[in-house]
């Protein structure tokens, strides 16, 4: 197992994450405390999907967090000082994060949603709980715009499960698509795992990617104004990802046989545009 980066820059590098250009769009102070929010929750994520760890000790490591949030002891993790700091700078409170950390603990067993009221539940916990904080960090004036990261967190998180549909399959069978909605489609668990389906499978795709949309369109609608300049960040990211989405989209969603992303050039520009903008 390849030893982890020790520092939060040096994890937010090694995630190659678009979430990394859109830090650009921040003051240097702000860059560099959402630069340490975004290892924990890189942190976090990586303890759940570590297949190097045994599930007994992802549940301590992940107890180990918890706990972290609330004080500190011996041997706790690394970062846990630097997170408690963001946390009483920003006002961002321990429960909150905690549901993160929940969110994750849902990943410990093979996912399965039956109802897309419980995914949704479990993309607030990994996405829009982030949100949540992260705009603590950004600064805001206007409360709606808690309803505006929570409805970004949806369609952030939507979009990466549409994306990752082979690759989830791949990590313990995970599969994250409502069953209640594989059903209307008449596509068994088995079918995915067999990559099987045919047209029925790009159908329910594009349901789902309809779903991802109207979170698209309810996030934008949510965002006040008086904020549309200190959530330039969180525009990135959003118009990237709609991106990703309508690319899949147009290309028939072929999740079995390519990884979708944005180019790096294509993302500078879309970032350059939503800072141009503002």
């Amino acid at each position: 197992m390849n030893e982890a980066p020790s520092n939060a820059e040096a994890i937010t590098r090694s995630s190659k994450s678009s979430f990394a250009l859109a830090f650009l769009a921040l003051p240097p102070e702000r860059r560099r405390d959402l630069t340490t929010f975004y290892a924990f929750c890189r942190v976090i994520d990586d303890i759940a999907d570590e297949p190097g760890l045994s599930p007994e000790e992802k549940t301590r490591q992940l107890a180990d967090w918890k706990r972290a949030l609330g004080e500190p002891f011996p041997g706790e993790p690394p970062l846990a000082h630097e997170v408690r700091g963001l946390m009483a700078k920003y006002g961002i409170r321990a429960d909150l994060l905690a549901e993160l950390i929940q969110g994750c603990e849902m990943d410990l067993t093979p996912a399965r949603y039956d109802t897309s009221d419980e995914l949704q539940r479990y993309c607030y916990r990994v996405a829009s709980v982030v949100g949540l904080a992260s705009i603590e960090i950004f600064g805001y004036r206007n409360p709606a715009t808690q309803r505006y990261a929570i409805e970004l967190g949806y369609a952030l998180q939507w979009t990466n499960i549409l994306r990752d549909v082979a690759k989830d399959l791949a990590n313990g069978g995970r599969i994250y698509l409502p069953l209640e909605d594989l059903a209307r489609f008449g596509i068994t668990p088995e079918d995915l795992a067999l990559r099987q389906g045919g047209p029925r499978f790009g159908e329910l795709m594009a349901f789902e990617a309809a779903r991802a949309e109207t979170f698209y369109r309810r996030a934008l609608a949510a965002l006040p104004p008086e904020d549309r300049h200190s959530m330039a960040a969180a525009e990135i990211m959003r118009c990237i990802y709609h991106r990703l989405l309508r690319k899949m989209r147009r290309d028939g969603f072929r999740v079995f046989e390519k990884h979708y992303r944005l180019g790096k050039l294509e993302k500078l520009a879309i970032a350059a545009r939503v800072l141009l903008c503002r």
